[in-house]
């Protein structure tokens, strides 16, 4: 039993089951992964960038020391962060980071103010078909966020970071960037899809879908950025949350925006 454990050691195992793992995604790019347990599902991307790195999206709160550390394995620091979007598991550990905070020019109002799941950016909880995960998500908004961020510059279209063009793909968030890489067309999408349901207590995971209505409240575009993603002809697809699309990720992505629910 959990109360036999001594508080140390409960700690200890506790803080293991909370620490964030790493991968790599492809040459120069690797993916922490956060959150759980059972399954991390709080993405954030190191990019190799000269003897640096930068960081693709903020993760949830907590998650800085990790990335950091993350970073210092591989041989760097992180040198700046750029915020996929504001929503507060995408910005949670940017504030603890130290370091340049960038995002699209239409983000930016977001991700410097203090947020709640009923401000104006057109969350609508009453959308997630569970009440428990309508309870669930309105407290951890609170505990994922670090809170506001301060900008240090703007990503538009067309620029390039860390070998990878911005892409924009708003919907689920009015500012939300992708980034793609030509050399071998990898994709990293944020909230530009799903590939798990968050309004499910037990969440299933599987391929890509339009992010949930209770937290896009621009559907038609963000079935639009899909699109735009899948002309790309990505040969994999990186999310901000859960596991990646691969195989004929074109044809996915199509058929993820052509559907109705």
């Amino acid at each position: 039993m959990a109360s036999e454990i001594p508080g140390a050691q409960r700690r200890k195992v506790q803080k293991k089951l909370l620490s964030p793992t790493i991968e790599p995604v492809a040459d120069g790019v690797w993916v922490l992964r956060g959150g759980g347990p059972p399954k991390r599902t709080m993405n954030v991307y190191l990019l190799r960038d000269g003897d640096g790195f930068t960081a693709y999206d903020g993760g949830i709160h907590g998650m800085a020391p990790a990335i950091k550390e993350a970073a210092r394995q591989l041989g760097g620091e992180v040198k700046r962060m750029v915020l996929g979007h504001a929503h507060e598991d995408h910005r949670g550990a940017a504030p603890d980071m130290g370091v340049p905070i960038l995002c699209h020019p239409d983000e930016r109002r977001d991700a410097e103010r203090e947020l709640s799941w009923d401000d104006d950016r057109g969350m609508d909880l009453t959308k997630l078909e569970s009440p428990v995960m309508r309870f669930a998500i309105k407290r951890l908004l609170g505990i994922w966020d670090g809170g506001p961020v301060k900008i240090a510059d703007t990503l538009s279209e067309g620029d390039e970071i860390a070998g990878f063009r911005v892409v924009p793909t708003p919907g689920h968030a009015p500012g939300q960037i992708s980034l793609f890489r030509e050399s071998d067309r990898l994709a990293l999408v944020s909230d530009t899809l799903y590939t798990l349901d968050p309004a499910k207590v037990t969440t299933p995971y599987g391929g890509p879908r339009i992010p949930h209505p209770a937290f896009t409240p621009d559907r038609d575009a963000a079935r639009d950025s899909i699109l735009r993603i899948a002309a790309l002809e990505p040969t994999a697809v990186w999310a901000g949350h859960a596991d990646p699309v691969t195989g004929d990720c074109k044809a996915q992505l199509e058929h993820a925006a052509a559907a109705t629910y």
